[in-house]
């Protein structure tokens, strides 16, 4: 009872006081609610992500292209962190992934990109065969469950070999699986080397983004550059809120746009 009349006279002693006070009280109010909503949307901008989901093919072949790849990958994760400091509101994350037939290797695991720290050669040592349907079954598995529905994935598949040793994916399960994530907004990309047919692997797995490179220093070098141009474009898209092409991610644009 003794609250209800505190609470009831001091509506009262509100209504009685003069009206240029009520005025300002009134006003005082409303200020607190616009930086009370203005304080919500920054955070709602800053719960922006994109997810930078990388597999690569760590089967003995690639020993021919190793250190240029591992300078590649590198390159690629300088990329994301730039990404971040370009568009601090935007959250750049990284979960990289190796594979061969011995073991699938899991390098950074969905972390912020600015905590990446450069790979050495001690971290990509090629060997062995090529599960790809497994590495990328599990890739993705492995990262559905980590995001949420608002994110941006972009998951680039790197390979210089056909599929020839999996054990859990077969090629329908993972094209079911690329097929249920791109509805969802994801980006698949596929990069080969030219002694595979790079557009047909990647047509049967549902990626409609492909590109092939051969397998010398040099070529590696100009893909991986590429590569990184084109994530740059992509992220500027994303900050933007504009749809993505999928079909379109290698393709090159007005860098005026992406500014």
């Amino acid at each position: 009872m003794q609250v209800f009349c505190r609470k009831f006279f001091i509506a009262v002693d509100f209504f009685l006081l003069p009206s240029s006070y009520q005025t300002e009280r009134v006003q005082k109010r409303l200020s607190n609610h616009l930086t009370r909503t203005r304080d919500m949307d920054a955070q709602k901008e800053t719960e922006k992500r994109v997810i930078n989901l990388i597999i690569a093919d760590e089967s003995g072949s690639m020993s021919v292209i190793r250190d240029t790849t591992l300078a590649g990958l590198n390159e690629t994760i300088t990329t994301c962190q730039k990404m971040q400091e370009k568009f601090p509101t935007m959250e750049q994350r990284i979960t990289l992934i190796t594979f061969d037939s011995n073991h699938t290797k899991v390098i950074f695991d969905n972390i912020p990109a600015l905590e990446a720290k450069p790979l050495s050669r001690k971290d990509y040592v090629p060997g062995a065969a090529t599960p790809l349907y497994d590495a990328i079954g599990q890739a993705i598995t492995k990262t559905y469950a980590q995001i949420e529905k608002t994110d941006s994935v972009l998951v680039t598949i790197l390979t210089d070999g056909e599929e020839n040793s999996s054990t859990e994916f077969d090629l329908k399960m993972v094209k079911r699986l690329i097929d249920k994530q791109k509805e969802q907004g994801w980006t698949f990309t596929f990069i080969g080397t030219d002694n595979l047919d790079v557009e047909g692997m990647a047509h049967q797995m549902g990626i409609d983004s492909c590109f092939s490179f051969r397998q010398d220093d040099a070529s590696t070098g100009a893909m991986f550059a590429m590569d990184s141009a084109c994530r740059a474009r992509f992220c500027a898209r994303v900050s933007r809120d504009e749809r993505i092409d999928d079909a379109k991610y290698f393709v090159e644009e007005d860098e005026g746009k992406e500014e």
